[in-house]
């Protein structure tokens, strides 16, 4: 019964840098009805740490078997970039853990504000390899399709997105927490300069900005987009599959 309980109150969401993910937690924030969790394993990458409640994981096995005990209480979500491959440093055991949804972007937009904050990135950061690598495992570790979110659709149809989101893993939908007050939130405070456009946001918005970099205008943008395109196509192919089976 405990093990039924972990593996549904446990949620994570995996999304590459620059997907919109960080909003989305603060979204699930707004809730108030889950333990939040902001980017603990990549903790453990860039510092060999992080804090769960008042202990330390540093390691990823040890960072589970903390999440699985605070589920056991109560719900909890977990937001994850996938800039770096887990899967390989520790990570064998995550798919069997919990119950985990994806959020993708069209890599046209993530790709440039990704290099502008973060000029020296190696193509592989971008992440849409290590994200379908970790969704495809979930799908044979449970042998079920995990559920992706587009992340544009929080920009043309927040309520229906969200709704669709909550009613997949079986957790009231709130309306309320689709908007919020504006602020830098602690839990991101690590990485917080990534996280300007979801602090000063009220809702779902797209930040219309314009990059001097662009995989239009940059040969190694251009070739990260199309080393990372055919990922991205896998993964908003499950999610039209879902928006079908839905309709």
């Amino acid at each position: 019964m405990r093990a039924a309980a972990v593996h549904s109150n446990l949620i994570f969401l995996w999304g590459t840098p620059r997907s919109m993910s960080t909003a989305f937690l603060r979204m699930m924030l707004e809730r108030g009805d889950h333990e939040v969790f902001h980017e603990p394993f990549s903790s453990i990458v860039v510092q060999g740490r992080t804090a769960v409640g008042d202990y330390t994981a540093t390691s990823h096995d040890e960072l589970l078997k903390l999440l699985e005990e605070r589920a056991g209480d109560h719900p909890v979500f977990v937001k994850e970039t996938t800039e770096y491959d887990y899967l390989t440093t520790g990570g064998d055991r995550i798919p069997e853990v919990g119950r985990h949804t994806f959020i993708i972007r069209d890599p046209r937009r993530v790709i440039p504000s990704h290099y502008a904050m973060n000029p020296d990135m190696a193509c592989g950061e971008i992440g849409y390899g290590h994200q379908v690598e970790m969704a495809r495992r979930v799908r044979e570790t449970t042998g079920v399709r995990p559920y992706v979110v587009e992340a544009e659709e929080l920009l043309t149809d927040a309520p229906g997105a969200v709704e669709r989101y909550c009613r997949h893993l079986g957790i009231p939908f709130l309306e309320s927490s689709l908007s919020w007050q504006p602020g830098d939130q602690q839990v991101w405070s690590r990485t917080s300069q990534w996280h300007r456009d979801a602090a000063g946001s009220s809702h779902f918005i797209r930040a219309e900005r314009t990059y001097e970099s662009t995989v239009d205008n940059n040969r190694f943008l251009y070739d990260c987009y199309w080393h990372h395109r055919p990922d991205y196509h896998v993964l908003r192919k499950w999610a039209r599959s879902h928006a079908v089976s839905a309709a």
